[in-house]
């Protein structure tokens, strides 16, 4: 009997340690936070917070500006990140409301050799519409967030990391500080043998942004104005073509473009028109010697005549 007692009573403790265990040790379905990551912990019915997981600041650090800062449009953003933040040296920044709504995004573009596990400089420019700071689609001087995000082509959540900052969008906006670059179109007054790989420089004022070759090729994209037409100045470059990636690395600028830039191009001529506005657009920078143009990634066998 004795004995008996004795086993009953060591089961009794065992399923009260159990029950002490599943209950009292935190919640079975539940997001947790490890090593800088949201860890999905059983079957939680939540989605993922979209809250920072714990101290990032061994990965990125944000020099401007400062949480709790008042922010107007435009604002110059300024930090460091370790290089492995960064894909093909850029990440990506939201500017979101206090229900998430994202109010503006743009790109963090790292200003050295991003291939490293060091902590590399970055910038960024972020405009966000006058009529959020005006009323009309957003209450001013309320909180927003700053989303930091590491680039992650590999769509994989475990590899996902970011941090917010808390910031005030203030009354009205900051003055634009503008800058100007040259963007460089055909000519036929100017190149009287056509020659198809001479291209002439025409004046484009923009916003201030360390990005500021990526401004350029923007600027190039939207051809020439009605005065510069006036003038002779023309494009072989298709209307719509997307710049979709822009690095600076060692003196070599490496610019991708969709598909557009290349449907129903034809003929020697045309062909070298298109590669001379963009490469002579880019070598205007002291930081560019030589360029490489791809297509969806794709440098093999395109914009051929």
């Amino acid at each position: 009997m004795k004995l008996f007692w004795k086993i009953f009573i060591v089961i009794v403790l065992v399923i009260i340690a159990a029950l002490g265990v599943r209950f009292l040790s935190g919640p079975e379905d539940d997001w947790l936070c490890q090593n800088g990551r949201w860890i999905k912990h059983g079957n939680p019915s939540a989605p993922q917070p979209t809250a920072t997981c714990g101290d990032q600041s061994d990965l990125i650090v944000v020099d401007s500006p400062q949480p709790n800062d008042i922010v107007v449009s435009p604002l110059m953003i300024t930090g460091r990140a370790r290089g492995n933040w960064f894909f093909e040296a850029s990440s990506p920044i939201e500017l979101v409301d206090e229900k998430g709504e994202v109010i503006a995004q743009t790109v963090a573009q790292a200003k050295s050799d991003w291939m490293t596990t060091e902590f590399v400089p970055f910038a960024a420019t972020l405009t966000f519409p006058a009529e959020v700071c005006l009323g009309l689609a957003y209450p001013c001087s309320a909180p927003a967030k700053l989303i930091f995000k590491k680039d992650n082509p590999s769509g994989l959540p475990q590899y996902d990391a970011q941090m917010e900052i808390p910031v005030n969008i203030s009354e009205g906006s900051a003055a634009a500080v503008s800058a100007k670059v040259k963007v460089f179109f055909s000519n036929n007054d100017l190149d009287k043998e056509i020659t198809c790989n001479k291209v002439f420089a025409v004046e484009r004022e923009i916003i201030e942004t360390p990005a500021v070759a990526r401004a350029a090729l923007e600027e190039l994209l939207k051809g020439p104005s009605e005065e510069d037409k006036a003038q002779g100045f023309y494009t072989s470059i298709n209307p719509g073509v997307k710049l979709q990636k822009l690095t600076i690395t060692d003196g070599i600028a490496r610019v991708d473009f969709d598909a557009t830039i290349e449907q129903g191009v034809g003929g020697s001529c045309r062909v070298s028109a298109i590669r001379a506005e963009i490469v002579e657009t880019l070598k205007q920078f002291a930081t560019v010697n030589d360029v490489v143009i791809s297509i969806n990634g794709r440098t093999e066998d395109i914009l051929q005549p």
